[in-house]
Parts: structure tokens; sequence; C-alpha cells
């Protein structure tokens, strides 16, 4: 992760207990994400070794990840693949959730919903994904993402629904 965006809900930014208790919680799953990403990285493990899709920065509810779309990443008419786009954004809606959740609290994706804008060749854009936490309840979240290119162009915007795991008592 390269930065860390400044969001109304950091560390810092609030006086009661309460809050400051939810701000050490999204402290802790963003060092969390960005570690299993990094380890992820380090072990030629997931989407980031993979596909080359790298976190650029976390916050509450928020995260951006971007995709410099490479060979590995192409369909059979030389434009990136939907898989890789939805992954892109699969991975970026889910970690922005993530963010929001309790330490030993996890996640998986129900439902992923994609609306593809235009193709994206290999001319050298960088893709990069914003994905914001909706609505993160006890049993289910939704998130919010949006793809644009390197000229800001929108490439695609989903939205997903997450099943919150709890852990086992």
């Amino acid at each position: 992760m390269t930065s860390t965006e400044t969001h109304a809900n950091e560390p810092g930014t609030h006086t009661n207990g309460a809050a400051t208790q939810v701000d050490a919680t999204v402290s802790s799953r963003v060092y969390e994400l960005t570690t299993v990403f990094e380890r992820g990285l380090q072990e030629n493990l997931g989407v980031g070794a993979s596909l080359g899709i790298r976190l650029e920065s976390a916050g509450d509810g928020y995260t951006r990840y971007y995709l410099d779309p490479n060979p590995a990443t192409i369909n059979a008419m030389f434009t990136v693949h939907g898989g890789v786009i939805a992954t892109l954004m699969d991975t970026a809606m889910g970690s922005a959730v993530f963010t929001k959740l309790g330490d030993g609290v996890a996640y998986t994706t129900l439902e992923l919903k994609v609306n593809f804008i235009r193709s994206v060749t290999l001319d050298g854009s960088r893709l990069t994904c914003e994905a914001n936490a909706i609505h993160v309840g006890r049993r289910t979240a939704t998130a919010e993402g949006r793809i644009l290119d390197g000229n800001g162009k929108l490439i695609a915007h989903g939205s997903t629904t997450i099943l919150v795991l709890a852990p086992e008592k």
C-alpha cells in the first residue's frame, strides 16, 4: 500500500471513547488487509500476484486498488477480460467492507453485479477501482465500486452483497 486515505473516521478525528474504539478497529483492519495483501505478493499468491491487482489505499469503509493491464489479463479479442475487471471490483468492494468489520470477523461475496461500460485495451492505461461500503450489518453488508481508466473514463461500476461471517463461539 503506497498511501493512506484520510477519511472522517480515521484515528485522531474523534474525542469520545466509542468513536476511538471504532477508529482502532478500522486501523487494525486496514493494517491486517495491507499485511495479508503484501504477504500474498511476497509468496506469489492471490490476485495481486496472478493478475497484478494492487492495493493503493484503504480507510474507514473505503479502498482503492489498481491494475495495470498486462498480457495475463486479456481475452481472445485482446481486451481486458470482463472477469478480471469483475475481480478488481470484487476485491475492492470486499476490502472496503472488511475495513468496517470487527476483529476476527470474515466475509464472503454473496452477490456481485458489474455494469461494463467500455472495453479496455493494452494501451498502458492504469485501471483504478474505488469502492465504498454502503451498509455493514451483523449478517450482511453492501458496497459499491467504480473503475476508471487513466483518463478518468468510466470503465465499469457495480455493487455487491456480502455475507458477514462472525467467529464461532
